[in-house]
């Protein structure tokens, strides 16, 4: 990735690009489900810097590496500091991948530590078991949850967390980069294969996207901030420094549901949270009995997936005030934002909420954002309707993928702008909507159907938990719209595919229609919350394909 780098400008030379203040940080107790703790960067991250052992230098990486693979808690938040301050590279994994894949991880980085929840300890074992002979295996660091207490006891000779910050001194001078374009970061694209793809972000980068996505979402001094966007997804959208800056509380959950969510926001006086689409259906479907009074409005900054707008507009019903936004683990946080015009507040709320599901314009901190045809490269025509792939320029997009130059060079072209794969469209104001995947894009007998468009529909009906469109083979138009469908609790039943189909004949264009509808408990998703279209697509292949004239109905 280094070489990559090289069409970059000459970075400034600077020493102050990763230094963090902030205002004196709100305390509270916590309950036994959450924890709370405050966000600058105090004793225990500068101990924790301190104590990293010495290791030689892996290859284009700085001397010493770390790996953090925890849950949601106080130390997984600590380590967005101790680590860097280090001057390692943090890899924050994905904690909801399975053995072979974290392995495969493992031996990617080249990792040489690795800090792991007692809830992870059989998959990270398996996954070492499966490491090569001769890799050297990582060194594991147990971090204890003292809120927890069904997990058994550190063995007493185990190294845990609190062993190595007693290791360190709190008053140690944490080391700081040579240069801001030093790596901070390393992180893995959601989907991991055996061809792993590794996102490495700078000092500067980290920076840039911090202050520019507190400046975009307003976000105050002293908010209290809940965790219900997971960390290790693109580092929390860079919120674990943002809250620093802004002497924040963190409220750490372990395990999201509704019910958790809603009490947790009651008794804590949540202010801010972040999650994907998912997380604003779960708290927008869950039963009255699980719903809390909000203390005060809420505010939610949703990405990862574009939101259906009547998600959107169910969510504000209850009394959240959502924004909506987009980014990538290539640009390490949010670098569109729907920004809201205050005329729009006349509007009728369903217009509202097809207005907020747009993705919006650039944030201040992204140099460009544009939609340019596949072919020419030039931009398309700002109707709303032309579709193309976006692409952006700015401070915070990804220096480019570790030991793999050819997606680098793929991705960043020499000009320097980054081409996402994502499939849009530019309305005549000037704001973005996402459209599709380029893969996702169905193309029936020559028309181009948006299966995100067709979703977004799906979704107003009211028996509709969750919508995922993909294509079908057909025998005359190539392919067809197959939508695979889970219902709200109770509605299984009561509603039909073929009602499905009838509903949606008087709300899209014909050649958007379903042809298929498969009835499913629940819509497989990744890690991070994201329907698995690619699961979908084979399930709809292996139907094989629909004859004209003929629907499919389907309960699985």
């Amino acid at each position: 990735w280094r070489s990559s780098a090289r069409t970059r400008p000459t970075p400034a030379r600077s020493r102050r690009s990763a230094s963090w203040s902030a205002p004196p940080p709100s305390t509270a107790t916590a309950p036994p489900s959450s924890t709370a703790v405050p966000s600058s960067p105090g004793p225990r991250p500068t101990a924790a810097a301190s104590a990293s052992p010495p290791r030689s230098p892996p290859r284009c990486l700085p001397p010493r590496r770390r790996v953090r693979a925890a849950a949601e808690r106080a130390g997984m938040y600590e380590a967005h500091f101790g680590v860097p301050m280090s001057g390692a590279v943090l890899n924050s994994i994905n904690t909801r991948l399975d053995a072979r894949t974290v392995s495969v991880l493992l031996r990617h980085s080249g990792s040489r530590l690795i800090l792991v929840d007692p809830a992870l300890v059989p998959v990270l074992d398996e996954a070492l078991r499966l490491l090569p002979p001769g890799h050297p295996a990582p060194r594991v660091v147990l971090v204890e949850d003292p809120h927890e207490k069904d997990f058994s006891p550190a063995p007493a000779a185990a190294l845990t967390y609190e062993k190595l910050l007693e290791m360190g001194d709190p008053e140690s001078r944490w080391v700081r980069p040579a240069s801001e374009w030093d790596p901070m970061i390393l992180n893995y694209t959601s989907g991991t294969t055996s061809a792993p793809k590794g996102v490495v972000h700078c000092h500067r980068g980290i920076f840039v996207v911090t202050m520019d996505s507190l400046v975009s979402w307003s976000v105050p001094e002293q908010p209290t901030y809940l965790w219900t966007l997971p960390m290790f997804h693109a580092n929390g959208w860079s919120f674990p420094w943002g809250m620093a800056v802004v002497g924040g509380t963190n409220v750490c959950l372990r395990r999201v549901d509704a019910a958790e969510v809603y009490d947790t926001i009651a008794r804590r006086g949540v202010t801010h949270l972040c999650g994907a689409p998912v997380v604003l259906n779960m708290l927008a479907n869950a039963p009255e009995g699980v719903r809390r009074p909000l203390p005060g409005k809420v505010q939610i900054l949703t990405a990862g997936a574009p939101p259906p707008a009547a998600v959107l507009g169910r969510t504000e019903a209850i009394g959240f005030d959502v924004s909506h936004g987009y980014g990538l683990t290539e640009t390490a946080g949010l670098v569109l934002l729907c920004a809201w015009k205050g005329e729009w507040n006349k509007l009728p709320a369903s217009e509202r909420a097809g207005l907020k599901a747009r993705q919006g314009v650039r944030t201040p901190g992204m140099a460009e954002v544009d939609i340019v045809d596949g072919e020419t490269g030039r931009s398309v025509s700002r109707d709303g309707a032309t579709m193309g792939e976006i692409v952006l320029r700015g401070g915070c997009v990804t220096m480019g993928y570790f030991k793999d130059e050819d997606a680098t060079k793929a991705a960043i072209r020499d000009d320097g702008w980054f081409y996402t794969g994502d499939v849009g469209v530019m309305h005549p104001d000037g704001y973005l909507e996402i459209r599709d995947r380029s893969k996702d894009v169905i193309i029936s007998g020559g028309e181009n159907i948006s299966s995100v468009e067709v979703e977004s529909l799906l979704y107003g009906h009211p028996a509709v938990n969750e919508a995922a469109v993909v294509a079908r083979p057909d025998e005359f138009w190539g392919e067809t719209p197959c939508a695979f469908v889970s219902l709200k609790d109770g509605a299984a039943g009561a509603v039909t595919a073929a009602e499905v189909i009838a509903w949606s004949r008087e709300r899209m264009p014909g050649y958007m229609v379903p042809k298929t509808v498969v009835f499913r408990a629940e819509l497989p998703k990744t890690s991070t919350g994201k329907i698995q279209k690619y699961v979908l697509r084979n399930l709809a292949k292996e139907m094989g394909p629909t004859r004209r004239g003929v629907s499919k109905i389907l309960k699985l």
